[in-house]
């Protein structure tokens, strides 16, 4: 057993609604409280009973809110959840301040052997990327297929526009950078996250950036935003330079459920030259690119991602029939 299989009790309440917590129409809010950690799950249930269950799970600075443009595209192929990692969104900081990949990676695993929802189809982002591979890899009875957009797996050269993230993982750089940056307005901060992770903000709604601001207003509240920050980039760079079986390549590797890639070929942060290298880690996998989208393509072309995603499930349903 993995050390990150962790099964605990858990209890659920409706989540009270936090100044600026926007939950879309069709979506719900609950808390999770296990020992240690409360998460906030978002969940857009299925059009009809029995559908199998899907878990998103969001990238650094990010929170559930980032698939409410993609989950009700399939919300009549799965029963959609999407977690708030511990320290963002909604959710509190774990108890034990471990914000590394492997700590978010155990978040999602205790969650889902707490509901009991697996195997679920998987989604992750960015870091929800890297951590949900290494989910698929220790524990593949909690996986049906793997979607990741953009994961951050380790680059042997990392995007020059992601330098700023890696240094928030230097000790005094984030305290720092939050005092330099104490004048800037949340919509200033809006917009320099959208120039980062789109690649046309541009695409952004007038209606979706004052909600982005609403968000980024309630986020600058809370005490621990950016030691969270730190300490999840932290984990991003401790988990690129950790090798062996541990690795997050090698860990790819171990993968067994049916995987799609989704790059982005203006994305500022994971290369879009790591498709290629992903593709053939992931054994048997299906790649996605999309040569104007950035970092966040769920957001950015969701009815793209979303049809990918549906073959996707489609398939694995059709082998698991004629395997039976």
């Amino acid at each position: 057993m993995s050390s990150t299989e962790l099964p605990e009790t858990r209890t659920v309440a409706p989540a009270p609604r936090a100044r600026g917590v926007r939950v879309a129409e069709g979506e719900e809010l609950r808390s999770v409280a296990l020992p240690g950690l409360t998460l906030t799950v978002r969940a857009r249930p299925g059009v009809s009973a029995g559908l199998p269950p899907a878990l998103y799970v969001h990238g650094l600075g990010g929170s559930s809110q980032n698939w409410s443009s993609l989950m009700p595209l399939l919300a009549d192929k799965v029963d959609g959840e999407a977690l708030d990692l511990p320290g963002f969104g909604d959710s509190p900081p774990p108890d034990d301040g471990n914000y590394s990949v492997t700590g978010h990676a155990r978040a999602v695993i205790r969650y889902l052997d707490a509901a009991g929802r697996g195997p679920v189809h998987l989604v992750g982002n960015s870091l929800g990327g890297a951590a949900v591979t290494r989910v698929a890899a220790v524990r593949p009875d909690l996986v049906r297929t793997l979607t990741l957009v953009s994961p951050a797996l380790p680059e042997l050269r990392v995007q020059r526009n992601a330098w700023p993230t890696a240094a928030l993982a230097l000790p005094g750089v984030a305290g720092l950078f939050a005092r330099l940056s104490r004048d800037w307005t949340p919509e200033q901060r809006v917009r320099g996250v959208l120039s980062l992770c789109y690649g046309d903000p541009g695409r952004v709604t007038d209606e979706g950036f004052r909600h982005a601001v609403e968000e980024m207003e309630r986020r600058l509240e809370l005490p621990y935003f950016w030691d969270a920050m730190a300490r999840s980039a932290r984990g991003i760079v401790d988990a690129y330079t950790l090798g062996g079986q541990h690795g997050l390549w090698r860990q790819a590797e171990r993968v067994l459920a049916p995987t799609l890639l989704v790059y982005g070929g203006r994305d500022q942060l994971v290369s879009y030259r790591m498709a290629r290298r992903a593709a053939a880690a992931f054994r048997g996998s299906r790649l996605l690119t999309l040569p104007e989208a950035g970092h966040v393509a769920m957001m950015e072309y969701p009815e793209t991602v979303a049809a990918a995603v549906r073959e996707l499930i489609e398939e694995h349903a059709e082998n698991q029939e004629g395997g039976s």
